[in-house]
């Protein structure tokens, strides 16, 4: 039998009044949500403080990528937020990523409380093969360098990893049921992709693997946003369109 997501809706906004609106519209539905970068950089961590303190969680997205001491002190300042999730970019190397997962573990021992789980980001889903030969010299497949970087993490001791749909059933059939796999870039049927190059509908990243889809502008540009949420779970239980 094939286990719904838990969907995390991406509150990817400047305006604490708008993501507090939002987080207040989907209670009841929804109670996981996305800080990136762009509110993160606008309202501080005082934003993240407050919609934990609504009883919702977190998923701190900000890709944390530096050398493994920095990295660890970012962990370390994230775990004190109370957020549930965060992202470290697996390119940063097995050192680092391992001081992330070390520093994680720790904090939670220090403070008994429990330890955010850390997915590692593989390939930007705004990327294709020719923009990663462009930044990078890489010529290979961008499953191939997904599948390596998520070994990666792994062995570092991360919970998981972000990737888009298209290599989320190899993820899963490499490291099995227990690994994370966050799933960014999720278009409802019918919807634009936007600025995403590796999109896909909720349904066909629910039966790839995914363990969270991660939705924004679906969500939070809709008229009804609780009615947008509402269509995507309907469409993963399968009430709903798939193509």
């Amino acid at each position: 039998m094939v286990k719904i997501p838990g969907v995390i809706v991406a509150l990817d906004v400047e305006e604490r009044k708008k993501a507090i609106k939002l987080v207040d519209r989907l209670k009841g539905q929804i109670d996981f949500f996305k800080v990136g970068s762009r509110l993160f950089t606008a309202e501080g961590p005082g934003m993240v403080q407050e919609i934990t303190a609504s009883g919702a969680r977190v998923f701190l997205d900000l890709k944390f990528h530096d050398i493994p001491a920095t990295v660890a002190g970012s962990v370390r300042a994230a775990c004190g937020l109370g957020i549930s999730m965060m992202t470290i970019h697996t390119c940063g190397g097995s050192d680092m990523m391992k001081a992330a997962a070390d520093e994680a573990g720790e904090y939670a021992e220090r403070s008994g409380g429990a330890r955010p789980l850390i997915v590692g980001v593989t390939v930007l889903t705004s990327m294709s093969k020719e923009d990663l030969a462009d930044v990078s010299c890489y010529d290979g497949g961008v499953e191939d360098l997904v599948l390596r970087r998520a070994d990666r993490a792994v062995s570092s001791g991360l919970d998981g990893v972000v990737a888009s749909v298209r290599e989320t059933a190899a993820i899963r059939k490499e490291f099995g049921e227990d690994i994370v796999i966050v799933t960014p870039g999720i278009r409802p049927a019918g919807a634009s992709v936007g600025d995403q190059k590796r999109v896909a509908t909720p349904r066909v990243a629910m039966e790839s693997g995914s363990t969270y889809l991660v939705v924004g502008r679906p969500i939070y540009q809709a008229e009804s946003p609780a009615e947008a949420a509402a269509a995507i779970i309907g469409e993963m239980k399968g009430s709903g369109p798939t193509e």
